[in-house]
């Protein structure tokens, strides 16, 4: 193969091609004083995209404008002042890194987030849970405390985006949280939280001073106040059952928001407004003028009791707050406590009627009678021998209801023969038989009503003390034979299901109860039933009774199941009291030859009718010659 052979001139063109261009190169770079201008022109290219994207931005804060804001440099601190204005001081002080402050009293383990100022945790020192868990009131964000205001340079801003200064000062036996949003050293808006020795009252103030330059009093002010229930109950249902938002406005009027779905009301004058989550509250005071306005929400939280484990309501206040002289000046008071009567009654604030005890007269016979008899008695007792014996007093007061009951039934089964006797005689007029009837009861002295009357007396006891012992904080978490908590359900068996309103377990004292009602029922509405004439175009009563014997034990062995096993040993003792005395009154006090003898005496008496009487004799009088009338007209025709 033939070599390849270099071409020198080639070679020599390329040297000289290649220094041609090192020449032209050195001979065209920019000078010393060339370079320098076109970095600076470079730089101020830089500098003026910058300016331009700042200029876009849309002057909204985020939270990340309000971390460690304290090292930021002279021109971040220019571009916070454009978004929060005067507030952006409060950004550059040291506190404003701190996250919580820490304060402790005889009641309370306290949290304080300084973002916000405003109440992060509250811990009931004295109380925990059916789990053995403290008591929280507020913790892992489920409480929002926010005021929103406008600002001179019309901005809208939030107190709880923004970091206040924290100090703990003592004021004697007192302890005195403030919490400062500064816009300078000396001008602020001020959270103030004064604690107490023993106390679940909180006093709380919102103070501004400085800011009437700062404020838009024009633009509407308003705190918002949102907070979801913990369960702290066994049931989370039952419980839910009691949490209620209640609030009294209109100079001492009362209300309250549904306790079963959502609700929403708004109210004028409002005093004070509870959170009620059952056996524990969070309640907000107005200590000087009432809010003009309250927008109040409340939303239910449990769908299904086995997937919502964890909060019962959500409850949503919003409360307009004024301005004076251009500053803020509001007197509050903060309650996180225990929803008791005797606690609530010391505030003088009507606070104690945010506990549903029943309305009307059912109300007035717990707040009478039942409270500080229960009271008195777990003084000196175990709070199940207290409801025992609590019992056995309510069924002695009303002995003497029972007594009649027997005595009109005892009546009513001596003159069955010779009612039906005359029901057969004027079968063909039922009118007729009706008044007979009537008649014969009147001179016998023997009503179906008077047995019915004295049964009615019962109910407002029956209903009083069915909104008593859910309420009765002193039950709660108390034993009694195999309940370990009166206000709460007795489990004596966990099933692997659950059952559709029964649930997933069973109570015994329940089950007690069903069968006490059952066997008292059978012993009194039967002798009813056997004695109860059927009245033509009326309902069978018999037969509705025969229902309710089975019916009402049945609705105490479901209905009962997760209510407070208090309760439910209340009843299961009630009834088993009500059929010894009846059993006594039957065999030992009412001697049927002696009423029949007094029936009879009572028949040859002269009965002097009452007005109302009068009143029915002649309506059926008028009835039957009117039907009469109409007989003789048809047989005309």
């Amino acid at each position: 193969m033939e070599e390849k052979k270099f071409d020198v001139k080639s070679i020599i063109g390329f040297v000289l091609i290649f220094g041609i261009l090192v020449f032209m190169m050195y001979q065209n770079q920019p000078s010393p004083e060339e370079l320098e201008a076109q970095k600076k022109a470079e730089q101020e290219k830089v500098a003026e995209e910058k300016n331009n994207r700042k200029q876009n931005e849309t002057l909204v804060t985020t939270s990340n404008d309000y971390v460690n804001t304290q090292a930021l440099d002279s021109t971040q601190k220019v571009a916070l002042q454009s978004k929060v204005g005067s507030f952006a001081y409060a950004l550059t002080l040291p506190s404003s890194s701190e996250k919580q402050t820490v304060v402790e009293t005889d009641v309370f383990e306290l949290k304080f987030n300084n973002k916000g100022g405003q109440l992060s945790e509250v811990k009931l020192k004295n109380f925990v849970d059916y789990d053995s868990v403290p008591i929280y009131l507020i913790k892992d964000n489920n409480s929002a405390f926010n005021i929103t205001f406008g600002t001179s340079d019309n901005r809208t801003l939030n107190t709880q985006d923004f970091p206040f200064e924290p100090t703990v000062t003592k004021s004697g036996e007192n302890t005195v949280v403030s919490m400062k949003l500064k816009v300078s050293a000396t001008d602020f808006l001020e959270f103030r939280y004064e604690l107490k020795p023993n106390d679940y009252m909180i006093d709380f103030s919102i103070k501004s001073q400085g800011l009437s330059g700062v404020f838009n009093t024009s633009q509407p002010v308003s705190l918002d106040w949102k907070q979801k229930g913990i369960r702290h109950a066994k049931s989370i249902s039952y419980e839910n059952r009691y949490t209620r938002l209640t609030y009294m406005h209109d100079d001492g009027k009362v209300d309250k928001l549904s306790q079963t779905g959502d609700d929403d009301d708004t109210a004028e004058a409002v005093e004070w407004l509870s959170y009620r989550q059952f056996f524990f509250s969070s309640i907000l005071v107005s200590n000087d003028s009432p809010f003009k306005k309250a927008d109040l929400t409340s939303q239910n939280l449990v769908e299904d009791d086995e997937i919502d484990t964890l909060y019962t309501k959500l409850y949503t206040s919003k409360l307009p707050l004024a301005y004076n002289g251009g500053e803020l000046n509001k007197n509050l008071g903060l309650y996180y406590g225990p929803t008791k009567a005797d606690i609530l009654k010391e505030y003088d604030k009507g606070l104690d009627q945010s506990i549903p005890f029943g309305w009307g007269i059912f109300g007035w016979i717990n707040k009478i009678i039942f409270i500080p008899l229960f009271g008195f008695l777990i003084q000196y007792l175990p709070h199940g021998i207290a409801i025992i014996l609590m019992t056995v007093l309510v069924k002695i007061m009303l002995s003497f209801v029972q007594y009649k009951q027997f005595l009109s039934q005892a009546k009513m089964k001596i003159l069955k023969p010779e009612l039906d006797a005359v029901r057969e005689k004027y079968k063909d007029n039922k009118l007729k038989a009706q008044q007979e009837t009537m008649a014969i009861q009147s001179r016998a002295g023997a009503s179906p009503l008077s047995g019915c009357l004295p049964g009615l007396m019962q109910i407002p006891v029956f209903y009083a003390l069915f909104q008593f012992f859910p309420t009765a904080f002193d039950l709660r978490q108390k034993s009694f034979l195999w309940a370990d908590d009166l206000s709460s359900y007795d489990s004596i068996l966990e099933l692997p299901f659950s059952i559709p309103f029964y649930g997933s377990h069973v109570s015994l004292f329940p089950i007690l109860a069903a069968v006490a009602i059952f066997f008292y029922m059978k012993m009194t509405t039967g002798q009813q039933v056997a004695t109860q004439p059927t009245q033509e175009g009326m309902p069978d009563m018999g037969k509705m009774m025969k229902y309710m014997i089975y019916f009402s034990p049945l609705l105490m062995l479901v209905f009962f199941n997760n209510y407070a096993s208090g309760l439910s040993l209340y009843y299961f003792i009630s009834n088993l009291i009500s059929i010894g005395i009846m059993l006594v009154i039957k065999n030992y006090i009412i001697d049927e030859d002696k009423v029949l003898a007094k029936i009879e005496v009572n028949k040859t008496k002269p009965k002097k009718q009452n007005k109302f009487q009068k009143k029915m004799a002649e309506m059926m009088e008028q009835a039957e010659a009117q039907k009469q009338a109409q007989q003789r007209g048809r047989k005309k025709k």
